[in-house]
């Protein structure tokens, strides 16, 4: 089956964008990007070493602009950075673009699914917890106020919240 519209997947570090991601886009015929690989890959450098010599405001900038570019693409299905959605002009892309799916996942399964990962660069701090939960109390409204569709991360395995989203986007 081809889906004809993009699909625009958001929510925070460890929900499983990219591997969800990948499994709808095989499901649905599109092709599959996924914002923080496709910067790495245009910039020729890893996002820890982005933050490191830019910051957070020159990564998210870089986000900001690859978000724009990826989703004026047709026929796609595009996972974004956990904080992709912190810029406006992002989140406007976003909605306007395609079907939103925000996949949500409680903070203990977050700082569960993020411990032994050392590449994030807002996660290299003694309170992991407590970064996730400001991260959450910040960004959580955005990724409702764009959401077309949530879907919870918690009971399933990758192959069967894609295609519960699957299912989803096609009656929408």
């Amino acid at each position: 089956m081809k889906f004809k519209r993009n699909v625009f997947l958001v929510g925070p570090m460890g929900v499983g964008k990219t591997t969800i991601g990948r499994i709808v886009a095989e499901q649905l015929k599109l092709d599959f990007f996924d914002s923080d690989i496709e910067i790495e890959s245009t910039t020729g450098a890893d996002i820890p070493w982005i933050f490191d010599v830019e910051g957070e405001h020159g990564f998210r900038e870089r986000e900001r602009k690859m978000i724009d570019h990826l989703s004026s693409k047709a026929n796609i299905v595009l996972a974004t950075g956990g904080g992709a959605v912190l810029a406006s002009e992002s989140r406007i892309c976003l909605g306007g673009r395609g079907v939103v799916v925000y996949l949500h996942a409680s903070i203990s399964q977050q700082l569960e699914r993020t411990s032994r990962d050392k590449s994030r660069p807002l996660l290299q701090t003694n309170d992991r917890k407590g970064k996730i939960q400001s991260l959450m109390e910040i960004r959580e409204p955005f990724y409702r106020e764009i959401a077309d569709i949530v879907i919870d991360t918690e009971k399933g395995n990758p192959k069967s919240i894609a295609s519960k989203i699957v299912k989803e986007i096609q009656n929408f």
